[in-house]
């Protein structure tokens, strides 16, 4: 080898011998001369491991005539040899000249073989071993570290030759199954990272089909003939911006000149420079047609593919995996999960139920499914540091988290993307389960696909979760108590797509008691309908506060998305609802109809005459329905991501809506939204509800108002106004503090406005507020310092000393300040009060 010396590829001449019968010389001879010439030795063997007689057979050889060496027909497992300790252990064993003298008689050659280096290499792993891979080199200085990287790569895919060369699953059956050298068409490349420069040899290029004169050093050329589907894969191993220090593998398919589908092993290593930043790649390419999956697998493999194109959350790709495998593989568990730092978070379990799992998931099950720690499973954690597919055989020495996931079989699939390991999944079995060559094909396939998979969907997740949170910051952040009702909001974005959409609700109190309710939906999602969302919300809200009645307030809304000359529409439902009298008018744009439901459990899709979408014609009118409402009625508007989708007709979904509605307990409002929102887990369009249980007022509000004429003694008939209102309402105790207050409101609109003034003073259970319209829409402004020996600007502050709360709301053509008192001795519903006055 030593660079890759194809030059040697010709030469002929060497002995091959082996339990797979006779062969021509000339077929001997090539075979020999290739495997001689790609390690670059002058033996090489293959010893498999006999489980029946306790020992490793000799059952292939490949070694140059004449040589002063000869190799034991086996090696017993408990003697020590090297090709003992080496399966023993597990790990690659390197012998120089003197090293190998120590071993005596047990070592492969006569003891006068002198200045022969040895190297042995487990074949097979993750507990089933296969035997052992054997050269013998004549340099005396030994096999230096790049050819040993070039034979641990080799002797990996030995071993899986080795394995499908056999009946599956069963070691002890491997034992004579010979001719996998032969069969093994192997090359070898060294990849510059710095230049990314290749240097391959000519079984390599012959792999690909590609002629020795015609390889430029590109890996672009080589990639040029891989199968379209399989590129991506490839390029996260051999790209190097992804590349990390250590081994990765990989089967994929190429198109050979000819047309014919060739499968290909590829099997890297990838080593550091001194200050550890990768500096090279030596890799290994074998012929696999063993690898070619089944009708079944390939069919596997496509359901899994085209679920994981459609998955666009991380829950989505978990359910794709278990959908594709579980029952297909007879499998009892499969787990897939991300991977976040050292703990494991978990998207998907099947089955579901805590029981089912080993103690350490059950321990942080502390949602929907578990977190697991990596620490808790060290061989999990090693088989995703390592990146291969690992598997258990029945009765496998595991720890008990692992161990009672699969106790008839486990296979652990580390997930790569983008040169890392993302996640894994664990699928485990509770019979028997037998792993043969293609399954571990298969599942390695499976493994790339569910990684990128994953790491699209987390991608894809995130930029959901920021639509989600630019529109959820376009809706209220939190309803207003409402006196005589309780109201509750529900909004779920669409799980198909990524656009934020234009769905938005509101409720607004209003004065004398009353309170409006808004329902809307933008057409289309995007950010110019999120745009329009906000605009309208903050458009209705501001017309509803100036105090215009519904059917104003709507047509105002919708002259204003007129002049936005947008291409976008919105549909809209009004409802103004008197919390004291529990009259409701309706307003509808465009809109679902509303839902009632009565005190006694019956529900009615209300008949709202309506008039267009917002946004369509600007002369629209729009029609007010009064509707009365009986405490505990409950008042739903939605909109149509909730009864409507490509599998639901509009009217089915409406009924289901009612039905739920009908069923509920109203004594729970946010219960009942969570109930009509349904268990539909894939929404093709956003949801708002908005849903609110009228109550009525148990304490009726009692009003009194007075008109204030501009005269000069304007203030004191509003003071005596005032006290002989008190006075009648038994309210004798605020009558200092109220007097001030109506001195300082009224002096300021007399004194900074023209036009009328009036005086309203509402009395409630614990508040009395005291409040002064005028025709300004300027709002006053509190001073921020007071020279004391000014005779004006401290009005304000004295309201603001003596009043619970005070504040000032736009009106149709004017303002209104007022100002809140807490009662010294609260009203309840045994009190009587003298009804109101209005001069």
């Amino acid at each position: 080898m030593s660079g890759c010396r194809a030059e040697a590829d010709e030469e002929l001449g060497y002995a091959h011998e082996t339990t797979g019968g006779p062969r021509t010389e000339a077929v001997q001879a090539a075979v020999t001369g290739h495997v001689l010439t790609f390690t670059g030795t002058a033996l090489v063997a293959v010893y498999a491991f006999d489980a029946d007689g306790g020992e490793l057979r000799l059952a292939e050889t490949v070694r140059s005539p004449g040589g002063p060496y000869a190799l034991p027909a086996s090696y017993p497992l408990s003697g020590r040899s090297p090709v003992a300790d080496a399966f023993r252990s597990g790990r690659p064993l390197w012998l120089s000249p003197a090293e190998l003298a120590e071993y005596g008689p047990s070592a492969p050659g006569p003891e006068s073989a002198a200045g022969l280096s040895l190297g042995v290499l487990p074949l097979g792993g993750d507990g089933r071993g296969l035997g052992c891979l054997v050269v013998v080199d004549e340099a005396p200085e030994g096999i230096d570290a790049d050819r040993r990287a070039f034979l641990e790569l080799y002797a990996q895919h030995v071993a899986a030759g080795l394995e499908a060369s056999g009946p599956h699953g069963r070691p002890e059956q491997r034992a004579l199954a010979g001719s996998t050298l032969d069969r093994l068409q192997v090359g070898a490349f060294v990849l510059e990272l710095s230049t990314g420069r290749m240097t391959a040899d000519t079984p390599t290029l012959e792999l690909f089909g590609i002629p020795l004169d015609d390889f430029d050093g590109q890996v672009e050329t080589l990639l040029a003939s891989t199968v379209p589907d399989d590129v991506p894969a490839l390029m996260s191993i051999v790209e190097p911006g992804r590349l990390t220090p250590g081994s990765s593998q990989l089967a994929f398919r190429i198109r050979r000149p000819n047309g014919e589908l060739r499968w290909l092993g590829l099997r890297c290593r990838v080593q550091a420079g001194a200050d550890g930043t990768p500096e090279r790649m030596l890799g290994v390419v074998a012929e696999a047609s063993y690898l070619r999956p089944t009708a079944d697998e390939v069919s596997m493999v496509q359901r899994l593919s085209a679920a994981l194109a459609g998955a666009t959350t991380i829950r989505d790709v978990g359910e794709a995996v278990v959908s594709a495998l579980r029952d297909p593989l007879r499998a009892r568990r499969v787990a897939v999960a991300e991977l976040q730092a050292d703990q494991l978070v978990v998207s998907i379990l099947a089955p579901a139920e805590p029981t089912a799992w080993p103690e350490v998931w059950r321990s942080q099950w502390r949602s929907e499914f578990p977190d697991a720690p990596t620490h808790a499973l060290p061989t999990l954690a090693e088989t995703m540091r390592a990146g291969h597919v690992g598997l258990w055989p029945p009765g496998a020495d595991l720890e008990p988290g692992l161990s009672g996931i699969g106790p008839g079989g486990l296979a652990v699939l580390p997930l790569p993307a983008n040169g890392r390991i993302v996640g894994v999944c664990l699928i485990g079995w509770e019979q028997p389960h037998e792993f043969g060559p293609e399954e571990r094909s298969l599942l390695t396939a499976t493994a790339g696909l569910v990684g990128q998979a994953l790491v699209r969907a987390h991608a894809l997740d995130a930029e959901h979760e920021l639509a989600t949170m630019l529109q959820r910051s376009l809706l209220p952040r939190k309803l207003p108590v409402l006196p005589g009702g309780v109201a509750v909001t529900r909004y779920l974005p669409a799980t198909m797509g990524l656009e934020v959409g234009g769905d938005w609700y509101d409720v607004i109190p209003l004065s004398d008691g009353h309170v409006a309710l808004v329902i809307g939906d933008v057409q289309g999602h995007s950010a110019a309908a999120a745009t329009i969302m906000g605009q309208m919300r903050t458009a209705i809200r501001a017309y509803a506060v100036e105090g215009h009645p519904p059917d104003v307030v709507v047509s105002h809304a919708n002259r204003l998305l007129v002049d936005m000359e947008t291409d976008l529409f919105a549909t809209c439902a009004y409802v103004d609802l008197d919390m004291e009298e529990g009259e409701a008018w309706f307003v509808r744009a465009g809109h679902l109809q509303p839902l009632l439901r009565r005190p006694d459990g019956a529900t009615e899709e209300l008949t709202i005459e309506g008039g267009p979408p917002l946004g369509v014609v600007a002369e629209a009118e729009y029609p007010m329905t009064a509707i009365g409402l009986s405490s505990g009625t409950l008042v739903v508007l939605l909109t149509d991501g909730l009864v409507e989708s490509a599998q639901l007709d509009l009217d089915d979904g409406v009924q289901q809506v009612r039905e739920r509605l009908a069923r509920a307990d109203p004594s729970d409002p946010g219960r009942v939204a969570d109930e009509l929102l349904g268990s539909a887990a894939r929404r093709h369009d956003d949801v708002a509800l908005l849903l609110l249980r009228y109550d009525g007022m148990r304490v009726r509000p009692i009003r009194a108002r007075w008109t204030v004429w501009r005269l000069p003694d304007a203030v004191m008939h509003a003071r005596r106004f005032a006290a002989r209102t008190l006075r009648t309402w038994g309210l004798e105790g605020e009558l200092d503090v109220v007097l001030l207050v109506t001195s300082e409101l009224v002096t300021n609109a007399m004194v900074h406005t023209t036009g009328e003034v009036h005086l309203n003073i509402t009395l409630t259970a614990d508040r009395l507020r005291i409040a002064v319209s005028d025709h300004s829409p300027r709002t006053p402004t509190k001073p921020t310092s007071v020279d004391w020996e000014a005779t004006g600007g401290r009005g304000l502050l004295l309201v603001e000393a003596v009043s619970h709360a005070w504040g000032s709301v736009p009106l149709s053509g004017g303002k209104q300040v007022w100002s809140d008192i807490t009662l010294s001795t609260p009203r309840d519903s045994g009190q009587s009060a003298a009804g109101g006055q209005d001069r």
